[in-house]
């Protein structure tokens, strides 16, 4: 098996641990696996399918990530193309600073921020795996949504075996359009989740849509189109444009644990509504995405995973 090793930096302050769970969601992920250390994840290349393992070396403040590829037949793209794949996944470009002047001084989300300063917002690697997330996940649990992720992957992601073990990547959507409906319903997905894979996954392997050039579209074209697609609505669109598309205006206000999450971080008294949630959230403008993830986060640590 080949291997190849190289070093990344990220803009400052970046915490590997707290983007990866922002990634991960639950310790049951088969697909983005940590280890307390070192971030893994399988990756399908023009060359074969890859194994990318990422660790920290340096502080938050001046951050330094090893990264390690192992692959069958590694190419002389090979290390450019990981490196664009992990520049995106973990945000390494982004600055905020903007960001952290608004969280100064801040009682309550702003604790947050501090609690969880150098979390980036984590995207996944294509639009199409941040819709199947959104669909798996909806109107489910966390834990139920990833369990049936997992799933989909054993039985028809790629797969990689290094010294380590087996490894299960997420699905292409080349590998996921000939599996047939009652394969999916086996796995635990409902008729209707089910038929949004398929054509989902269909139309992307077909070349009907191309849902990478949404990154040239505005938020509101972006989801006027996402919505057009069968099985999406208002929060997998929200949730595709954040995860996907790495907007970070977007708040996902339909997102139930988010709502109260936020309303309990906040003391609101009342339950909050898209219009409360706009309300409040206007002082972070340009990042209400961010503050999305940093609950998140907050959820994760009252469960004892940071």
């Amino acid at each position: 098996m080949d291997t190849a090793t190289f070093v990344m930096t990220a803009v400052p302050p970046f915490r590997l641990d707290c983007t990866v769970w922002a990634i991960r969601r639950r310790p049951a992920n088969l697909i983005d696996r940590w280890d307390g250390i070192t971030w893994r994840r399988v990756h399908a290349a023009a060359e074969g399918v890859l194994e990318v393992q990422v660790t920290q070396t340096g502080v938050p403040e001046k951050p330094m990530l090893r990264v390690r590829v192992l692959g069958d037949r590694l190419s002389a793209d090979s290390k450019a193309r990981v490196k664009t794949l992990v520049t995106r996944m973990l945000g390494l470009e982004t600055e905020l600073s903007d960001f952290y002047r608004l969280a100064d001084g801040e009682k309550s989300i702003g604790r947050l921020v501090e609690r969880f300063r150098g979390v980036r917002l984590p995207r996944f690697p294509s639009v199409f795996e941040a819709l199947v997330n959104g669909i798996a996940c909806q109107q489910l649990s966390l834990t139920v949504g990833i369990t049936l992720l997992n799933r989909l992957a054993r039985f028809c992601g790629d797969r990689i075996v290094t010294p380590e073990g087996v490894s299960f990547g997420f699905p292409r959507p080349q590998r996921l359009a000939p599996v047939d409906a009652a394969d999916l319903r086996k796995l635990g997905f409902s008729r209707q989740k089910a038929e949004a894979l398929l054509a989902l996954s269909r139309e992307v392997s077909r070349g009907n849509i191309d849902l990478e050039k949404l990154e040239a579209s505005s938020d509101e074209e972006a989801r006027d189109q996402l919505l057009r697609l069968k099985g999406i609505g208002p929060w997998t669109a929200d949730y595709a444009l954040l995860r996907g598309l790495g907007r970070l205006t977007v708040f996902p206000s339909g997102d139930v644990g988010a709502r109260n999450k936020l309303q309990s971080v906040l003391r609101a008294r009342k339950p909050l509504d898209d219009r409360d949630i706009r309300k409040r959230l206007r002082r972070w403008g340009a990042y209400a995405g961010l503050v999305y993830i940093h609950l998140l986060l907050s959820g994760l640590a009252e469960e004892g995973c940071l």
